[in-house]
C-alpha cells in the first residue's frame, strides 16, 4: 500500500501542505493533474528523493518517512528514464541488486527473470545508446523492478512513445502488474491511458489529491 498522511513539503517558491492519499496493496493507481501542480514532486517524496517538512509516508506496513531511498522498497521510473550511459542492459538491470550487495547467483537469476518478463533477453549486452525508445523504457522498468519492490512509481512512462509502442507498453504494464502484484502509482496526462490501466484514479488540483474511483 501507499499512504501519505498530511504531507507538507517545499521546493523553492512551490509548496504543498496537508496532502493525503491512500492506495491499497496491489492496486494500480493513476495520478492526474495539470503540469506544475506537484505530481513529480510527490512521487519523489514517496521515493525518498524529496524531503518532506511534516506528515508521514507509509509503504506496505512500514513508516518510511525517515528512511533513505534504498531502504523504502520502491522502484522508480523517472520521466527521462535516466539510464546509465556507460552500462549495458544487463548491468542496468543488476544495478539496484549490486548496491544492495545481493549474491551473484541471485543477481543473475533476477536479471534473467526481468529480461524474460520484459522481452529484453536478446538485448542484455547492448548499450543504452543502441536502444529504441520502447526498449529503453522496458530497461528502465526492469531496473526499477529487479529488486522486487513493494511499490512502483512511474512518472509519465508512456508520454514519449508513438501510438504502436504506447499500446505495446500498456499491454506490458498490465502484464507486469498481473504477474508481480506490485502496487503501482502512475502519473499520466492521458484519460484513455488512465482508464485502461488503473483501478483507481486520483486528481491533483489546488494542492489537494482527491480519489475519483
Amino acid at each position: 500500500m501507499i499512504a501519505l498522511e498530511n504531507i507538507a513539503l517545499r521546493q523553492g517558491s512551490f509548496e504543498l501542505s496537508d496532502l493525503s492519499l491512500e492506495l491499497t496493496a496491489g492496486e494500480y493507481g493513476v495520478l492526474m493533474g495539470r503540469s506544475g501542480c506537484g505530481k513529480t514532486t510527490l512521487l519523489e517524496a514517496i521515493c525518498g528523493l524529496r524531503k518532506i517538512e511534516c506528515g508521514r509516508i507509509i509503504l506496505g506496513d512500514r513508516n518510511v518517512t525517515e528512511l533513505p531511498p534504498a531502504e523504502r522498497g520502491v522502484g522508480y521510473v523517472p520521466q527521462d528514464r535516466a539510464l546509465f550511459p556507460t552500462l549495458i542492459v544487463r548491468e542496468q538491470l543488476a544495478f539496484a541488486l549490486v548496491l544492495r550487495k545481493i549474491g551473484q547467483a541471485e543477481i543473475t537469476r533476477r536479471v534473467d527473470e526481468m529480461a524474460k518478463l520484459l522481452g529484453l533477453t536478446a538485448l542484455l549486452d547492448r548499450m543504452p545508446g543502441k536502444l529504441s525508445g520502447g526498449e529503453a523504457q522496458r530497461v528502465a522498468l526492469g531496473r526499477a523492478l529487479a529488486h522486487e519492490p513493494a511499490v512502483l512509481c512511474l512518472d509519465e512512462p508512456l508520454a514519449a512513445l508513438d501510438e504502436e509502442l504506447h499500446d505495446e507498453m500498456c499491454r506490458l504494464l498490465e502484464r507486469v502488474h498481473r504477474e508481480t502484484g506490485v502496487t503501482i502509482l502512475h502519473i499520466t496526462h492521458s484519460p484513455s491511458e488512465a482508464k485502461r490501466l488503473a483501478g483507481c484514479h486520483f486528481r491533483f488540483a489546488d494542492g489537494k489529491v482527491t480519489r475519483d474511483g
